[in-house]
């Protein structure tokens, strides 16, 4: 898959000159409701309307979405504004419904990314399609999961592809609806260049105030578009109202996003910016270095304790490492959040090779 160019080659053959934006509502509410956002939006950089009609929900009781009765708005959107339609699709109904009425793209939902069974019922319902089908990750930071499901639909023979980042779910919800975990998408992408990666700030953020922002960290780490959600009223939206933008607001963020170049071209900034790589490497190295020196010394207390016969996990000292870090990482000038979780993995791995020794017979 990985060599396959064609997989990509919707967006290539689109020619936009600039990152693809997907918008449009949460859910389609109302015919009257999708058509004034569509005409709000079809004179920008928006190339497709997206608008949820069947909307899973985390608990019973929420809005469900219109269903089937949507679809013919959709189809007058289009008709009217020349804008592709997008839709996310959960099963196989879903599929037959959306090929009946020509909709040109399919999202696959993070809740349905997660279920193996869930995404071969809809590749089985794709097969020898022309459609373009949208991935998002699974809820779940699981980038094998992820694979899996892009693999499922190329498997039926569907080669426009591509995969949305929405972030993932995590337990304590701290400054994001679901945790961008960067990482993750970088890593897909490092692994299947071909396919498209669009991310969706809406979802990550769970509010309208850090959009742009995530936006703009996307485009600085070269995805290849955007799915941002859109309401003329969002405060009134029916689903989701707190992660809706207007139009307007939409138009102004898109113009204020700046996009980095791929490649350089300028021959004293390659050797200068080679330079620098060539440093970072090495200090790398010296990082690895030190990590296994400390990793030495772990092991070394791994054997003191088994001895002594005492317990891995030292809570009192466990504290005083993670407060001294948090002091040195200010003096450092480095984020105290980001030295803590790079602590708490050093940790968790110090745990694993004391464990190792401790148990040993």
């Amino acid at each position: 898959m990985t060599n396959n160019k064609q997989i990509g080659k919707w967006l290539t053959d689109m020619n936009l000159g600039y990152p693809l934006t997907i918008a449009g509502p949460c859910s389609a509410e109302t015919e009257e409701q999708v058509l004034e956002i569509a005409h709000q939006l079809k004179h920008s950089k928006v190339t497709i309307f997206r608008a949820g009609v069947w909307k899973p929900r985390t608990r019973p009781g929420g809005f469900e979405g219109i269903g089937k009765k949507a679809l013919p708005w959709l189809q007058r959107i289009k008709k009217e504004t020349g804008l592709l339609i997008a839709i996310e699709v959960a099963n196989a109904k879903h599929v037959k419904l959306a090929l009946e009425h020509d909709i040109d793209i399919l999202w696959i939902g993070a809740r349905t990314t997660a279920n193996p069974f869930a995404v071969q019922e809809i590749a089985d319902a794709l097969e020898g399609s022309d459609k373009i089908v949208l991935i998002k990750n699974p809820v779940n930071p699981d980038l094998a999961l992820w694979i899996g499901g892009v693999e499922r639909i190329y498997k039926a023979g569907i080669q426009n592809l591509g995969v949305i980042h929405r972030g993932f779910s995590s337990y304590r919800k701290i400054n994001y609806r679901n945790q961008p975990n960067w990482q993750i998408p970088i890593d897909f992408k490092t692994q299947f260049p071909d396919i498209p990666l669009i991310c969706d700030p809406s979802h990550i953020c769970g509010r309208r105030d850090c959009i742009e922002n995530i936006a703009q960290t996307a485009l600085d780490l070269q995805y290849d578009g955007l799915i941002i959600e859109t309401h003329h009223n969002p405060d009134e939206a029916w689903s989701d109202a707190k992660q809706q933008i207007t139009p307007n607001v939409l138009h102004a963020i898109v113009k204020r996003l700046v996009v980095r170049a791929k490649k350089f071209k300028d021959e004293k900034f390659i050797v200068a910016l080679e330079l620098l790589r060539k440093e970072i490497n090495e200090t790398d190295k010296l990082l690895l270095q030190t990590l296994s020196e400390r990793m030495q010394i772990v092991r070394k207390i791994g054997t003191v304790k088994k001895e002594r016969n005492v317990a891995v996990l030292q809570t009192k000292r466990w504290k005083d490492v993670i407060k001294k870090m948090g002091q040195y990482a200010s003096l450092a000038g480095l984020d105290v959040n980001f030295v803590t979780r790079l602590f708490k993995e050093v940790h968790q791995e110090s745990i694993r090779q004391q464990e190792e020794i401790v148990n040993r017979k």
